[in-house]
């Protein structure tokens, strides 16, 4: 998928800027992923391109959920998830 953007421990400006990458190539969608406790940068992300580079941009869809990872040891821990759509 060329419109899906994961986000992780990479500044917040370098996911506004496959955003934009996605947008200025003729992508008419974005998708944002995240988890844990890289939710708030996608969140953050999104703002700063909705307010300052793409204003006609707006948010589609928003799911969260909850994904079960399994550790070395064989534990389980369980992991918030959100998923943000953007169209232009």
């Amino acid at each position: 998928m060329g419109n899906l953007v994961i986000v992780g421990g990479k500044p917040i400006m370098n996911y506004v800027v496959a955003c934009l990458t996605v947008f200025n190539s003729g992508g008419e969608e974005v998708r944002l992923r995240a988890r844990g406790r890289h939710i708030s940068k996608a969140v953050d992300a999104v703002e700063m391109l909705r307010r300052v580079f793409v204003k006609e941009v707006t948010v589609e869809d928003i799911s969260v959920g909850t994904e079960i990872l399994t550790n070395y040891s064989g534990g389980e821990s369980r992991v918030s998830t959100i998923d943000i759509r953007l169209i232009r």
